[in-house]
């Protein structure tokens, strides 16, 4: 199962809407096939760990393992779980029920009333955390958010700033540059404040790394980010939440929002209803700050880099279980989560 979630890795930032799958067919104790799913609307990890098998004649009386049920519906292609029955599978070893609807559970019905051995729950936890993205949106009803931020040695997302000092301060090393790219290429959007907007002025596209770009979502209640702001760019499409109207601009589309009203609810309200399945929200303080004390918001990644400044803005509190710690170059990378 270890080695499914290994293999799952590998489309991440391409399989959305879909999930992480990595699948494992063991004949003897010895593995005859394996693969995974690769991008949206392309062959399943089982489709692929089927085609990778040598000698057909040995999948007869296998076991297949895979971190997430077989699918049982048509989407944009066939089902896995007839296919399994049809392959003459004895036993499917499985870490995670699929919350989908579509599927929940019709998968594992198919398979068992086929006769085969059906085991649910290994390494289940780790498929949760593998496809927390993809499971949160089919229970929760909206996107996993992640909170990231950089901060000084001294705990300051920023310097003090005279008027018109606008651009990037840079806090982290360039490795780290890396792999904040990463990141972004992972997710589905991307979130920005106003005032982040104007200071840095920030393309949010992903450049230092080969990967796609997310989708931009910039709020700005009233419409005061210049048209020739970076994240207006035609390199990915931006949706601007704001107070003043609705339509679209070419790439660029405006959605108006109720600001008497919670508003990061109606912005993950948006996004579940236009399949987002996860928002990196980048800054700056005083967004973090506002899901932060809502409490939503799912996972933290805390970029603490080697300067420090004299005064400046203090990076919000997030709290949170921490997950794990390490260093990217000079940096101090940690992950946390909410519970």
């Amino acid at each position: 199962m270890k080695r499914c979630m290994e293999l799952a890795l590998h489309g991440s930032g391409r399989t959305s809407p879909n999930p992480l799958v990595g699948c494992v067919i063991v004949e003897n104790n010895s593995i005859i096939g394996e693969g995974f799913h690769a991008e949206a609307g392309k062959p399943h990890a089982e489709v692929n760990a089927f085609n990778n098998v040598k000698q057909p004649e040995r999948l007869k009386g296998a076991t297949l393992y895979v971190n997430l049920e077989p699918c049982a519906h048509f989407g944009k292609t066939p089902p896995c779980a007839p296919l399994i029955v049809e392959k003459g599978i004895q036993r499917v070893v499985i870490a995670n029920r699929d919350p989908f609807e579509a599927v929940d559970g019709r998968g594992i019905d198919i398979l068992r009333k086929a006769g085969i051995e059906v085991i649910i729950g290994c390494e289940e936890e780790s498929g949760e955390w593998l496809n927390r993205r993809f499971f949160t949106f089919h229970r929760k009803k909206r996107p996993y958010i992640i909170l990231k931020l950089a901060q000084s040695a001294n705990g300051l997302m920023d310097r003090n700033r005279e008027s018109g000092d606008r651009g990037v301060n840079w806090i982290t090393a360039p490795e780290t540059q890396y792999l904040t790219h990463t990141w972004r290429s992972e997710e589905d959007a991307i979130l920005i404040g106003t005032r982040t907007a104007q200071i840095d002025n920030p393309s949010l596209t992903v450049r230092r790394i080969e990967g796609r770009h997310p989708h931009r979502l910039l709020i700005d209640r009233e419409l005061s980010v210049p048209a020739n702001g970076k994240i207006f760019n035609e390199d990915a499409p931006t949706t601007v939440f704001n107070d003043l109207k609705d339509g679209k601009n070419g790439h660029v589309n405006f959605v108006q929002l109720d600001f008497t009203k919670p508003v990061l609810n109606q912005i993950a309200s948006w996004c579940y209803q236009n399949n987002l399945q996860s928002i990196l929200v980048e800054g700056g303080a005083n967004t973090i700050d506002r899901f932060a004390k809502t409490g939503l918001w799912d996972e933290g990644r805390i970029i603490t880099g080697q300067p420090v400044f004299d005064s400046g803005l203090a990076t919000p509190e997030i709290g949170g279980e921490m997950m794990e710690s390490y260093q990217s170059g000079l940096d101090q990378i940690t992950i946390i989560r909410n519970r």
